[in-house]
């Protein structure tokens, strides 16, 4: 598991209001729900049909007329 050292943003009367993570941690945070969204995408398109080379270029071709 990803070790997170994180700060914490308090009001004036000692609530925790927001948390500080560097750069680095958040970007590595961020590629991890990219990945997971990805792979849950993945998993529901898997049991569609694909398009030949000739039904996606039609298919593309109208999208770009609307």
């Amino acid at each position: 598991m990803l070790k997170i050292k994180k700060e914490y943003v308090i009001t004036d009367n000692n609530k925790k209001k927001a948390v500080l993570i560097d750069l680095k941690t958040f970007e590595k945070i961020e590629e991890t729900l990219e990945s997971y969204g990805l792979g849950k995408y993945m998993e529901e398109v898997e049991e569609e049909n694909n398009l030949s080379t000739n039904e996606a270029k039609s298919y593309y071709n109208r999208l770009k007329k609307d």
